[in-house]
């Protein structure tokens, strides 16, 4: 029966419209998926060496062992994040004389051979290879690899079971800050404690049947989970959602355009997909403190200080503007047949993302202890973006054929995307940093920060004209967008 699944996945999948197009998209995909396993490869052989290399009286299998609970804790949080449930279309199963155990059981199984329970063993399994060649106790790795593979694949059944639940997530990332917090600042030596845990499954190989039997408690508990939710009713039963109304009457200071920017906010509140990118576009404020606090960028690489510069507070823009008309997917036909004038529609994306990077730039104020020079940075980047970006943007919205499900998580979410976003981020990030380095390197400082600030002026000076051209192309392409969004993959 398993197989018959299998064929009838692979059926579907090569079947489906979604296969004959993007192909450059699934070859870039493809191309980053053997990226990560060789970076992961080469950290597992490596890693054993390096850290003799670095502490010579030490045992890299504790040192590693140490580091594990924030790994593992680091672990669900990229997944909460990032992976997809695993999916079957078991509706039309359902009216077949086909045991629904067998169904949840295959949909678990699957999961169990995702990208993300692959990509850890190929660390775990090239590291202990290498202990193996170093002469350590044959039984004590097995038992070790063993464990840490039933540790992932309970990682990976824990995350279905929160997936959905915001409080559990953010009690896992509140955890994982606590411990590292206690850990920099030494109040409990954390890694010590948990290392000896780890260490006791290689000194004791049985001790591989606890980790082992914890994944499958959690692996029962999914499947019950499941099983109870496998019935036609359930799948068939219509759900109804309370909207909640807002008071969005200070949008008509915008005039013509208040009634669809209105629109687009209701839009990103009431959708999980739009509402998850306005909220981490805040969280993209604190993405400089990665660059601005590190000396290497400003010694060796200024021009990344731009990137980030630009990043935090274009964090929404960027986001929000690459799907651009995308999020009105679902509408657009019926939003073309209205009586109203494209450039409104238009301008009140440009003005939602210009308001939202103002209020990002405004939350930015604070890296003014960093330096006035990180400062200028930013404000140079908050410019560029309100000018050139938001209409590049908008400009390469014309270019989008793809529908978006606005209630699908966007983490680990390729609906949407095509090699378009991909060619896009070139400009919108690339042009700057080349700005930066070309003015800074040729004058000064100052000179390579007013030139990212110049373009943006210049775009916002130019806006009409910029505007006029942008319209147009949407007009062009407007039936060709409509049935491009008509087509459900």
């Amino acid at each position: 029966m398993i197989a018959k699944f299998l064929k009838l996945e692979w059926k579907q999948y090569f079947r489906s419209s979604y296969w004959q197009t993007d192909i450059a998209l699934k070859i870039i995909l493809v191309f980053l998926a053997l990226c990560f396993l060789a970076v992961f490869s080469g950290i597992g052989i490596g890693v054993f060496f390096l850290i003799k290399k670095a502490i010579p009286d030490s045992d890299p299998l504790v040192i590693v062992n140490s580091a594990l609970v924030f790994a593992f804790l680091g672990d669900l949080v990229f997944r909460y994040m990032m992976q997809k449930l695993p999916v079957m279309n078991i509706k039309p199963m359902l009216i077949l004389p086909i045991s629904k155990s067998k169904l949840v059981h295959y949909v678990l199984l699957k999961s169990s051979f995702s990208f993300f329970n692959v990509l850890p063993m190929f660390f775990y399994l090239p590291f202990s290879i290498i202990l193996l060649i170093e002469g350590y106790s044959v039984w004590g790795v097995i038992g070790w690899f063993v464990a840490m593979k039933m540790i992932v694949q309970t990682l990976n059944f824990i995350n279905f079971l929160i997936n959905k639940n915001q409080v559990a997530f953010f009690v896992i990332l509140g955890t994982l800050a606590s411990l590292a917090t206690i850990q920099f600042y030494h109040i409990f030596n954390i890694a010590k404690f948990a290392g000896v845990l780890f260490d006791s499954l290689y000194e004791k190989p049985i001790y591989c049947l606890i980790p082992m039997g914890i994944a499958f408690s959690v692996y029962h508990l999914n499947y019950k989970q499941l099983r109870g939710r496998v019935y036609l009713d359930d799948v068939v039963a219509v759900k109804s959602k309370e909207v909640k109304s807002a008071d969005l009457s200070w949008a008509n200071r915008f005039g013509n355009v208040a009634p669809f920017l209105k629109n687009d906010i209701r839009l990103i509140w009431r959708n999980r997909r739009p509402k998850t990118v306005f909220l981490m576009s805040f969280l993209f404020v604190s993405y400089a403190l990665i660059f601005f606090t590190q000396d290497v960028y400003d010694q060796k690489m200024p021009a990344f200080l731009i990137f980030a510069s630009v990043f935090t507070t274009g964090g929404f823009a960027l986001n929000f503007g690459q799907f651009i008309p995308a999020w009105d997917s679902s509408y657009y036909k019926m939003l073309m047949t209205q009586n109203i004038r494209y450039k409104l529609y238009l301008d009140s994306k440009w003005y939602l993302m210009v308001v939202m990077t103002v209020l990002l730039y405004a939350l930015s104020i604070p890296y003014l202890y960093l330096g006035v020079d990180k400062f200028l940075m930013i404000t140079a980047g908050a410019i560029y973006n309100i000018g050139f970006n938001s209409l590049f943007l908008l400009y390469a919205g014309s270019f989008n054929r793809k529908r978006i499900d606005l209630d699908i998580s966007p983490f680990a979410n390729y609906q949407g995307t095509s090699a378009t976003q991909f060619v896009v981020i070139l400009p919108l990030l690339g042009l700057p940093m080349s700005l930066f380095w070309i003015f800074s390197s040729l004058i000064n400082f100052n000179a390579g920060v007013i030139a990212i600030a110049s373009v943006g002026v210049i775009a916002i000076l130019f806006k009409k004209h910029f505007m006029k051209l942008i319209v147009s192309k949407y007009i062009s392409n407007k039936y060709a967008t409509v049935r491009a969004f008509n087509k459900k993959v």
